[in-house]
């Protein structure tokens, strides 16, 4: 089974816009993008379309690589101050230069729409989760659209990053199953593959998981975007071997990317309905 997260994706913003409008709200996004990375660029953008198509209104702050920490913390203070924006992302990764920990650190709680600000960790992590990551969320979101049971089976999350890995963990903790997170200093990495009825791939390495690392009927989740030694797009997992191995194995592209924008305007919705200053039409 091909777990279709551009299609979920599509399903989730058609109601989501439905939603929205019921709601008789106008919410905003703001994002955040320092320097000229490409890729980043290219994610900010997707995210501004992603608004435009549920009527959430987007802002775009745009400043040079060469920006100072403070003055990031200045314009992520002004949006905090914004009863206008419901939500604040701060498209990572930032140059060298700037302190990641400070921005994130600095944006709002309540408009912390990426999931990444200690207070928000620190409830998904006690099991009262507020804003979550939107990756993990997502995945969390195609588990329940294709039915795909957590409770009870064993779960491994390769990878250990605080965006993905850490609060993948957690979600799927909450959601009762045994987990397991693997890493760089992880031994035995295939064997503990293996035993997952639930793998998570979230370490960026073109096509590092090979089939003989996968249980027979495990359902794999591939969070990579990396490119072959041709150039091509392709995930953490070797998905034409696998996916014969597998019970249900999402593709890359097409399955986690599209999701995790989908939950972000989820999480900008969520965020609009608690704040009280977001205009209302």
């Amino acid at each position: 089974m091909i777990l279709d997260g551009k299609a979920l994706s599509e399903k989730r913003l058609e109601i989501l816009k439905e939603q929205i409008e019921d709601a008789g709200l106008y919410p905003h996004l703001a994002t955040v993008l320092v320097g000229q990375d490409p890729a980043s660029q290219m994610y900010v953008r997707m995210k501004h379309r992603a608004c435009e198509r549920v009527g959430i209104g987007s802002v775009g702050i745009e400043l040079p690589a060469e920006t100072t920490t403070q003055e990031v913390l200045a314009a992520v203070n002004r949006l905090n101050n914004d009863c206008d924006i419901a939500g604040i992302l701060v498209q990572l990764p930032l140059p060298a230069r700037v302190d990641t920990e400070r921005v994130i650190e600095a944006v709002h709680p309540a408009k912390d729409v990426d999931g990444f600000h200690p207070t928000n960790l620190g409830k998904l992590f006690s099991g009262h989760p507020a804003f979550v990551p939107c990756t993990p969320q997502g995945i969390m979101t195609i588990l329940a659209e294709y039915g795909i049971e957590t409770e009870g089976k064993n779960a491994v999350v390769v990878g250990r990053s605080v965006d993905v890995g850490r609060p993948m963990a957690a979600l799927l903790l909450n959601a009762n199953a045994t987990v397991t997170i693997c890493h760089s200093k992880t031994q035995n990495l295939p064997a503990i593959m293996r035993q997952a009825d639930i793998l998570v791939s979230a370490i960026g390495r073109a096509n590092f998981v090979r089939a003989d690392m996968v249980k027979e009927g495990a359902v794999v989740v591939d969070v990579g975007i990396n490119h072959d030694e041709n150039g091509k797009l392709c995930g953490d997992v070797d998905f034409e071997a696998v996916k014969e191995k597998a019970s249900a194995i999402t593709p890359v592209p097409g399955g986690v990317g599209p999701m995790t924008i989908a939950t972000l305007m989820e999480n900008t919705f969520r965020a609009a309905r608690a704040n009280s200053c977001t205009r209302v039409l």
